[in-house]
């Protein structure tokens, strides 16, 4: 079966073409800047393209696809997996997209304003141009739908949660769940324990997952992505009342505010410079650099903040048999890696230092010094798991 794993963006379209036959994947492509002078595919291959919609830009997906070879006609498509953000309480599962599930998705944008929409437009342009085939949701609210109720309620009135599922969510489920089944399956064989683990997937977002038995006990990211520990560009938790002396005393507007945290602050905000952490690290090289002071201080701050978050965690576990890394920064950031673990000694936590530089992004291993807890670096691969589930759900 030929299928397609879409990721659709306010203005971009991520797409993969899957084999099901051996799970080989054909192509990797990535639509940016919908709508902009400025739109480019990048990926297996790059060029400068038009696109002013979700539509356009998978009917150009569609043709690059047929002039690289490896589809000859979109009807040999039999499936799309699209990646929903948000399935709020109603969807859990990998679900076949009918009339009645896209309604609910559009109420549940209430939920998901940023995410859901554009995750829609994706769904009706597969709709428009690949009528035959079967289009399923994978959310990533789903994995979390274990949390327990005193993981998930807030210390609002019960009645918000009631009436509005106000609650924690959680986020970057399908990423958790593949990379909790994969550490596993690597410490089963190297007859590690497994059943407590923690799941930390850094990239421009963060987000850490406490994990017992294979199942998600409670999470970092919550009613939005926002919550948590700091990221790229989020503040992660902060003080409520911030927003409301931001709003009276500086007079600024909730829109402004808005994006201020989710955009503007996290590494960003405290370096000054960026929120990508390898020019970053590369300051911190040198501490002759007038930027240095700055960069140090966003990266302890991130540090202590992510070491913080996963020692809460053990909590709901009751301990800790594995802590995980993955992500772009987690599988490539060895020094983040050594500077968190050593804030986490006190749980048994100890890196060998050549194991763990030797790890790279996109390879996986265990990093951590003989008879301590082990820590593994899993490379994520979110698209061929929501492939791989949506294959099943048509089996089923």
């Amino acid at each position: 079966m030929k299928l397609l794993v879409l990721n659709s963006g306010s203005s971009s379209l991520r797409f993969k073409f899957y084999e099901s036959k051996g799970w080989k994947r054909l192509f990797s492509g990535h639509i940016d800047g919908i709508g902009l002078k400025n739109c480019r595919l990048r990926g297996d291959i790059e060029t400068k393209v038009k696109a002013k919609n979700h539509t356009q830009a998978l009917k150009i997906a569609l043709a690059i696809l047929q002039e690289s070879g490896h589809l000859t006609h979109p009807k040999e498509i039999e499936a799309v997996g699209h990646r929903v953000v948000h399935g709020g309480e109603k969807y859990h599962n990998p679900t076949r997209i009918t009339r009645t599930v896209l309604k609910d998705l559009k109420k549940l944008s209430d939920l998901a304003p940023l995410h859901n929409p554009p995750n829609i437009q994706g769904v009706a342009a597969c709709q428009k141009l690949l009528k035959k085939a079967t289009n399923v949701a994978i959310f990533d609210t789903g994995f979390h739908a274990t949390l327990p109720e005193h993981a998930y309620l807030y210390g609002l009135p019960y009645e918000l949660y009631r009436k509005h599922g106000i609650r924690k969510y959680g986020f970057h489920g399908t990423s958790h769940k593949y990379v909790a089944e994969q550490s596993i399956s690597l410490l089963k064989k190297s007859k590690k324990k497994y059943s407590k683990i923690i799941t930390c997937h850094i990239g421009n977002g963060v987000s850490l997952t406490a994990i017992k038995n294979g199942k998600s006990l409670d999470t970092t990211m919550g009613f939005t992505p926002l919550e948590g520990v700091m990221m790229g560009t989020r503040t992660g938790d902060f003080d409520s009342a911030i927003i409301f002396y931001l709003h009276d005393h500086l007079k600024m507007k909730l829109s402004d505010i808005d994006h201020l945290v989710n955009k503007k602050s996290g590494l960003l905000g405290l370096s000054g410079i960026s929120s990508d952490m390898r020019p970053l690290w590369k300051i911190l090289q040198n501490k002759k650099y007038k930027q240095y002071a700055a960069v140090k201080r966003a990266y302890d701050a991130y540090v202590y903040r992510l070491a913080k978050k996963i020692a809460s965690l053990t909590v709901p576990l009751g301990g800790l048999d594995a802590l995980v890394f993955t992500a772009g920064i987690g599988e490539s950031a060895w020094y983040l890696r050594r500077d968190i673990c050593k804030q986490l000694a006190h749980l048994g936590l100890a890196l060998d230092p050549t194991k763990n530089k030797k790890t790279i992004e996109g390879k996986s291993g265990l990093i951590n010094k003989p008879r301590t807890t082990s820590v593994v670096v899993m490379p994520t691969n979110e698209e061929l798991k929501i492939a791989k589930e949506t294959v099943t759900t048509l089996q089923k």
